[in-house]
C-alpha cells in the first residue's frame, strides 16, 4: 500500500508497515483498479491517531460478501475485521484469534467513519492460506457467546491514505525512519520475523505477545483511550454547548449565556469553583476571574505549569530561563512559600465553607425527616383514630350485651336449680308413694293368694265329703254354668273387696 499523492506530508511510519509494492495511488486506483473491481468491492473511510496530537486519514477498499459464494477471485493475504466493538481491548481481540497469531505479520487499529462505538482492524498475513483458513474460520462468527456481535471478515483490495493532520513536531524525521522502532514494552527491535505487530488506534507499535498482556483499553505509552467517553450533558437542561464542571460535587451544567444552570448550582451550593469543559480553565464565582494555574498542551492534551512573566524581559519571554541574576533564591523561596500559603488558605477556606454546607444540608435533612415523620405519624392517626374509635364502640356493646346475658343465665340457673329440686322431691315423693302402693299390692296379693289356697282346700274337702256320702246326680249345663259364674262373681268380689 502507499500513501496517497494528495497528502501534503509523507507518511514514513505507514509506509513501513504497508509496502509500496502491495498498493497504488488514489489517481492510479481510480483509473485502472476501479473500473475492474467496483461491482464487487466497497470502499471504508477510515482514521487513525490521536485527534487531539495527529490524525491520519486513508480508504479502505474491501470485497465485498454480497452475491459472492465462497472466496474472492485476486484476493491478498491482506484481511479487514470490521465493526469490532469498543469495549473488546486489544488483549481481547488477540485471545480470539489466538489460533493465528503465529501467522499474522501485522494487525492495525483504526476508526471507521460513522462507527463510533466500534472500530476495524487491518491484518496482513504470512501467505494467503493462512488468511483463507481465518475468513472461513472466523468470518459470522460471534466474539463471544453472551452477545450477539459477530466477527466480520472482507479480504482487502487496497488501503490508501488520504490525508494526514497534526504537529510537524509529531512527524518522524528522515533520519529516524532508517532505524528500525522498538517495542515500548520489551523494547526489543519491531521485526515481524521475531513475531507479529500491533499499531494501536493512536499510531504505537508493540509486540502482539507484549500488548496481548495488557487488559486495559488504553495505549500503555500515551493511555489514549479507544472506548471515548460519552459526551457531557448539562445535567437540567440535556445541552451539550458552553458545558461548565463543578471541581467540588461534580456537577455539570451550562453556563450563563445558555441556561445559567451552573450559577445557579453556585448560588445554591456555594461551590465557588467551576472547570469550563472546553478549554479547561478554571472560573472562581466568588471572585469573579479565572484562578487557574495549569494550563493544557496543545501538543499532547497534558497540563503543564503556566510559566510566570519574566521580569527582566520587556517582551514577556514567558518563561524563567533568563532570570539568573536578578531573582535570588530567597526571593523564589518566598515566591514558593506565598503560593503554598495561598493555596493552603484557599483550601482551608473552601475546606469551612463546604463543612459549613454540608452541616446545613444535614440539619434541612434531618428536619424534614423529623417534620415528615410527625406527618406521617399524625396522617396515621387520622387515619386508624375512626376506625380504633367504632372498633372500640363495638366492643363495648358486645361486652354490655354479654354482661346482661350472663346475669340473665345466671338468674335462669338459680330458677333451674330450684326447679330442679321441687322435681327432685316431687318425685321422691312418687317414688315413695309408689312403693307403697307396691307393698299394699303386694300384701294384698298375698293375702288373695292364701285366702284362694283356703278356699281351694276347703272346696276340696267339702266335695270329698259329699261323695263318700251321697250319690252323684246328673245335672244340667245351665245350672252348671249358673253356678260357675255365681263363683266367678264371688271370687270378683272378694277381690275387690
Amino acid at each position: 500500500m502507499s500513501t496517497s499523492s494528495s497528502a501534503a506530508i509523507p507518511i514514513t511510519s505507514l509506509e513501513n508497515h504497508f509496502p509500496q509494492s502491495e498498493t497504488k495511488t488514489i489517481g492510479e486506483f481510480s483509473d485502472s483498479s476501479t473500473s475492474s473491481l467496483s461491482p464487487m468491492t466497497q470502499a471504508f473511510p477510515f482514521s487513525s491517531g490521536n485527534p487531539r496530537i495527529e490524525e491520519t486519514r486513508g480508504v479502505m477498499h474491501l470485497f465485498s460478501n454480497d452475491g459472492v459464494s465462497g472466496l474472492p477471485v485476486g484476493r491478498k493475504n491482506l484481511v479487514s475485521v470490521i465493526g469490532v466493538p469498543n469495549h473488546m481491548t486489544y488483549a481481547d481481540f488477540c485471545q480470539f484469534c489466538a489460533s493465528f497469531i503465529h501467522h499474522i505479520l501485522e494487525m492495525r487499529i483504526v476508526r471507521n467513519d460513522g462507527m463510533e462505538d466500534r472500530y476495524s482492524i487491518l491484518i496482513r498475513f504470512d501467505n494467503q492460506d493462512s488468511a483463507d483458513r481465518f475468513y472461513q474460520h472466523f468470518n459470522g462468527r460471534q466474539f463471544n457467546s453472551l452477545e450477539e456481535d459477530v466477527c466480520d471478515v472482507l479480504f482487502t483490495v487496497d488501503v490508501q491514505f488520504t490525508g494526514y493532520s497534526g504537529s510537524l513536531d509529531t512527524q518522524p524525521s528522515v533520519a529516524s525512519t532508517t532505524e528500525q522502532p522498538s517495542c515500548p514494552v520489551c523494547l526489543e527491535r519491531l521485526d515481524q520475523d521475531m513475531g507479529g505487530i500491533l499499531t494501536t488506534i493512536c499510531n504505537h507499535s508493540f509486540h502482539c505477545s507484549c500488548i496481548s498482556k495488557w487488559t486495559d483499553s488504553s495505549c500503555p505509552v500515551c493511555r489514549y483511550c479507544q472506548q471515548q467517553p460519552e459526551k457531557s450533558t448539562c445535567i437540567v437542561c440535556q445541552t451539550s454547548e458552553n458545558l461548565w464542571l463543578c471541581v467540588i460535587c461534580g456537577f455539570v451544567g451550562c453556563g450563563r449565556y445558555k441556561g445559567g444552570h451552573a450559577i445557579k448550582h453556585w448560588k445554591e451550593t456555594q461551590h465557588c469553583y467551576s472547570l469550563e469543559l472546553e478549554t479547561q480553565r478554571v472560573w472562581d464565582y466568588a471572585g469573579d476571574n479565572y484562578v487557574h494555574r495549569l494550563i493544557q498542551s496543545k501538543t499532547d492534551g497534558k497540563l503543564v505549569e503556566l510559566n510566570s512573566h519574566c521580569v527582566h524581559a520587556n517582551d514577556g519571554c514567558g518563561s524563567f530561563d533568563c532570570v539568573n541574576s536578578g531573582i535570588s533564591e530567597a526571593r523564589l523561596n518566598s515566591k514558593v512559600e506565598a503560593i503554598v500559603n495561598e493555596y493552603n488558605e484557599l483550601l482551608t477556606t473552601q475546606l469551612e465553607n463546604q463543612k459549613l454546607y454540608f452541616e446545613n444540608l444535614l440539619q434541612e435533612v434531618r428536619e424534614e425527616t423529623e417534620r415528615e415523620i410527625s406527618e406521617a405519624v399524625k396522617k396515621a392517626v387520622a387515619q386508624k383514630f375512626p376506625k380504633l374509635q367504632a372498633k372500640l364502640e363495638r366492643c363495648l356493646k358486645e361486652k354490655k350485651f354479654l354482661d346482661e346475658l350472663n346475669e340473665n343465665l345466671l338468674k335462669n340457673q338459680e330458677i333451674w336449680k330450684a326447679k330442679i329440686l321441687e322435681i327432685e322431691e316431687r318425685q321422691k315423693k312418687a317414688l315413695k308413694v309408689k312403693d307403697d302402693k307396691i307393698q299394699d299390692l303386694e300384701q294384698q296379693l298375698r293375702d288373695l293368694m292364701m285366702y284362694l289356697e283356703a278356699g281351694r282346700t276347703m272346696e276340696q274337702v267339702s266335695i270329698s265329703n259329699e261323695i263318700k256320702d251321697g250319690t252323684v246326680l246328673p245335672m244340667s249345663v245351665e245350672s252348671s254354668s249358673g253356678i260357675s259364674s255365681k263363683g266367678t262373681r264371688k271370687a270378683n268380689s272378694r277381690r275387690k273387696s
